[in-house]
């Protein structure tokens, strides 16, 4: 006798779906509101598929964490090739305008590993990543790249995208990137 084969999704699609659904629902419902059931049908996919990909909960919030860190850096926008000053983080307002539910997710998963230990060591990983990226950033426009400057520098970054999440102004942001661009203009006439 034949079995009837399932239609599934190729094994990177069906997981990329989840992975991507895993982060909107966070996004919209955090860590409380997170189940099986959600994530599948905010991907369109069976419930089933979850636990066939990442068999648990956490081993698929993990996964999307470690996609989301890769993702976040590569998209922060911090950096510029130009090495202006007023390129730097300009185009950050405009990331959260287009990613809300991504960067919201960025949030919740900070504010979720002050109570699960088992992700602390991998979000500040992605916040050491983040500083890196600030410091280099700050090291192309002729700051000197002292590491807390940079981690003070990317706090402000950090700020200003959780005030635009929570404001949903782009124009304020960019005002607020603008400002911080003056303020290390002028820490770079002072000789920082």
């Amino acid at each position: 006798m034949e079995r009837a084969s399932v239609e599934r999704p190729p094994h990177n699609e069906g997981r990329d779906a989840l992975l991507d659904a895993t982060e909107r629902v966070i996004a919209k419902h955090g860590f409380r509101g997170l189940t099986y059931r959600r994530v599948a049908a905010e991907a369109g996919l069976t419930h089933g598929l979850v636990t066939y990909h990442f068999g648990t909960l956490d081993a698929m919030v993990h996964a999307a964490l470690e996609r989301a860190s890769r993702h976040a850096v590569e998209a922060a926008r911090v950096d510029s090739d130009s090495g202006r000053l007023e390129d730097f983080a300009a185009d950050l307002p405009g990331l959260a305008a287009e990613e809300p539910d991504a960067q919201a997710f960025q949030f919740e998963l900070a504010l979720e590993a002050r109570r699960r230990p088992e992700l602390r060591d991998d979000v500040r990983a992605q916040y050491d990543e983040f500083f890196a990226v600030t410091a280099r950033a700050l090291d192309r426009i002729g700051i000197e790249p002292d590491p807390m400057l940079a981690r003070l520098v990317f706090a402000a970054l950090d700020g200003i995208m959780l005030q635009q999440l929570i404001f949903e102004d782009e124009g304020r942001g960019e005002e607020l990137v603008a400002e911080l661009q003056r303020m290390l203009a002028a820490l770079g006439a002072a000789g920082g």
